[in-house]
């Protein structure tokens, strides 16, 4: 069973800059493929990022293409999310979820199998 824990959200201003963790656990980290959601209050759950197990396929969201940028570490089996220039519209609760697959991606969220319980981001204006 492939866990997720998600950390480093909070409180940010307009402009700002944070970086999420998360942290995989229960399979070989190089073969979960880990994709970064977000839902805002109201609003229907959407897709911020993935990267793949290998590490060496990314994707974006068009919305935080160039803003935010997908990272791992393999010795502590943790995938970052770094999000620059941050926006108030970018408050969300984002949450990592995970598909065991090397190099593929997935934008859909009905494809990962596995979740986090997410970490709240606030941007404030």
């Amino acid at each position: 069973q492939v866990q997720l824990v998600e950390s480093g959200g909070g409180l940010v201003q307009a402009g700002g800059s944070l970086r999420l963790s998360c942290v995989v656990s229960g399979s070989t980290f190089g073969a979960v493929a880990v994709g970064w959601f977000r839902q805002a209050p109201g609003k229907e759950r959407e897709f911020v990022g993935a990267i793949s197990g290998s590490g060496v396929n990314t994707l974006y969201a068009d919305s935080v293409k160039g803003r935010f940028t997908l990272s791992k570490d393999n010795a502590k089996n943790t995938v970052f999310l770094q999000m620059n220039s941050l926006r108030p519209e970018d408050t969300a609760l984002y949450s990592c979820a995970g598909r065991q697959s090397t190099n593929n991606l997935w934008r859909a969220d009905t494809s990962y199998f596995y979740w986090g319980p997410g970490t709240q981001v606030t941007v404030s204006s």
